[in-house]
């Protein structure tokens, strides 16, 4: 298991669904014009759309080798992220064929040559993309949330701690459970529960000890 930084991820988790609801626009924007030009129309946003399915992915993947996996519901969360990746790559797929509705006039005689069969494959991307974001939204929700609050928190330390034991960790859940303070930061101070903050983490206090406390 490796440890990361939730916060971090936590933001990148809350950047993914405007993105994806931009992507939307911009596809529902072209599904509402004649679709004169599909090459450049519609292919820079399916491009656009299957980088970003490469991005989720290679996140859910570090997120699965991490303590995120032995949090609460981590296995369950993970499986939603990666439905929700695979909806973005279906709709830069669906993209791909809309272009193709609209060229295949070229190669074959009896093709449709208005741009119905591309509107109708846009609408269904857009349907794969608001699927996604509101998944993505759900997940980063739920990730601030567990951070912010103490109590999921310690139960969230508990979980890794007993998955480091079942991992072959020598150390008992209880008395690991402390070590790992770090491994589930506090979003406290940085937001609601309900919002991701992007306000990065306050440092931790110093401790001094006294000159009387040295000499002692």
């Amino acid at each position: 298991m490796q440890f990361i930084d939730l916060a971090q991820q936590t933001r990148i988790l809350g950047q993914v669904a405007p993105t994806l609801k931009s992507l939307r626009q911009e596809v529902e924007s072209v599904r509402a014009g004649q679709i004169a030009r599909p090459l450049r129309e519609i292919g820079p946003i399916a491009l656009r759309a299957q980088e970003l399915a490469l991005q989720c992915t290679q996140q859910v993947a570090l997120l699965s080798t991490s303590q995120y996996a032995a949090m609460k519901d981590g296995h369950e969360n993970l499986a939603k992220l990666v439905e929700a990746t695979t909806q973005v790559s279906l709709a830069a797929t669906l993209c791909t064929i809309a272009i193709h509705h609209r060229t295949e006039v070229l190669l074959y005689e009896d093709a449709d040559e208005t741009p119905a069969a591309s509107r109708s494959t846009l609408a269904k991307a857009t349907e794969e993309l608001d699927r996604a974001a509101k998944t993505y939204a759900r997940q980063a929700q739920r990730l601030s949330y567990r951070l912010a609050s103490f109590a999921a928190r310690r139960e969230d330390q508990q979980l890794i701690a007993q998955a480091v034991v079942d991992m072959g960790g020598t150390s008992t859940p209880k008395a690991h459970a402390a070590e790992l303070e770090d491994a589930v930061p506090s979003m406290a101070g940085t937001g609601t529960p309900q919002h991701v903050s992007t306000a990065p983490a306050a440092s931790a206090p110093s401790h001094q000890v006294s000159p009387s406390a040295r000499r002692r």
